[in-house]
């Protein structure tokens, strides 16, 4: 293979390979973007469920008031009968 053509070769494969080399930099480019948009929803979605959580009704009370609710409505009931 003469040196001109092999020169032409090494130009080609130089160039196909700065193309691939700049595809793969923008999808990384894409990839990080991604991942920074799902961090950021990821850290709203915790910030959403602590104040859900902080904000909840504990089961205890609302049993106990469920029960003090009963006691009034049967007392209720027994004295207007």
């Amino acid at each position: 293979m003469p040196d001109g053509e092999v020169a032409l070769a090494l130009a080609e494969l130089r160039r196909s390979l700065e193309l691939g080399l700049t595809r793969i930099d923008g999808q990384l480019a894409l990839l990080v973007q991604r991942s920074d948009q799902t961090d950021e929803k990821l850290a709203d979605l915790e910030r959403r469920v602590a104040s859900l959580e902080k904000n909840r009704w504990p089961l205890p009370t609302i049993a106990a008031l469920a029960a003090v609710a009963s006691v009034v409505i049967a007392l209720a009931r027994g004295i207007g009968a």
